[in-house]
């Protein structure tokens, strides 16, 4: 009989189970600080007036048209990357590439969107390709860095919308073809620098290809630009 309330009671012995006055029961579950920045630190980035964090991006992005002009820094400029430098430069090459006139069917440049298209839709082909062959980049990480090399070619636009000022004879366009070439070189070189080391050695060349084809259509779109008169 002892047996079967013993099977049919399995805890009951715990019922003979204090617990001591004696032993205290309450505890202290707060969490110490993560460290000294903790302590320090009065706010985060939320807290910052919106000055400060415009005045922020902008250094950053000037940084990294700064790496762009020194090519051999990569690595801050792939491992901050952002979309704004390459949005502004997309839109300012757009919009010096549009004629003066947009009723005009003459036109002597792209459209807007046109110029729009080509830019980020190359960008995105040529990312795709580097990411198909091995590449060990981000996808915008190299969108980043496809677009803020664009930077040589947008200056060379605003050169040859100068020169154009003074005439469109073969002085003007033997100024222009030198203007565009070095610009585009200094665009393939300083993005070939950044990706070159992303991808396998003996692809490399299946990756630079594409870059230079896409650099070299817009330098085409720049060197025979024509305002509308």
């Amino acid at each position: 009989m002892a047996e079967a309330d013993g099977s049919s009671r399995p805890f009951a012995g715990l019922s003979d189970v204090s617990i001591s006055e004696d032993i205290p029961v309450e505890g202290d579950i707060s969490m110490p600080p993560a460290g000294p920045s903790a302590q320090d630190d009065g706010f985060s980035t939320l807290d910052e007036p919106v000055r400060d964090t415009v005045l922020r991006d902008l250094r950053a992005v000037g940084n990294k048209f700064v790496h762009v002009l020194y090519p051999k820094q990569s690595k801050a400029l792939l491992r901050d990357w952002d979309l704004w430098g390459p949005l502004l430069l997309c839109v300012t090459l757009a919009l010096l590439l549009q004629g003066g006139s947009a009723d005009s069917k003459e036109d002597g440049g792209p459209q807007f969107a046109e110029v729009f298209v080509v830019i980020w839709f190359g960008s995105v082909i040529i990312t795709l390709n580097s990411k198909l062959l091995g590449g060990t980049i981000s996808f915008f990480q190299s969108l980043c860095v496809l677009g803020y090399c664009i930077m040589p070619l947008t200056v060379a636009m605003v050169v040859c919308r100068v020169v154009l000022l003074g005439g469109s004879g073969p002085a003007s366009f033997a100024v222009r073809l030198v203007v565009v070439c070095a610009s585009f070189g200094w665009s393939t070189f300083a993005s070939t620098a950044f990706l070159a080391d992303s991808q396998p050695p003996n692809r490399k060349a299946l990756v630079v290809y594409p870059v230079f084809l896409f650099y070299f259509v817009i330098g085409w779109m720049i060197l025979t630009f024509s305002p509308s008169q």
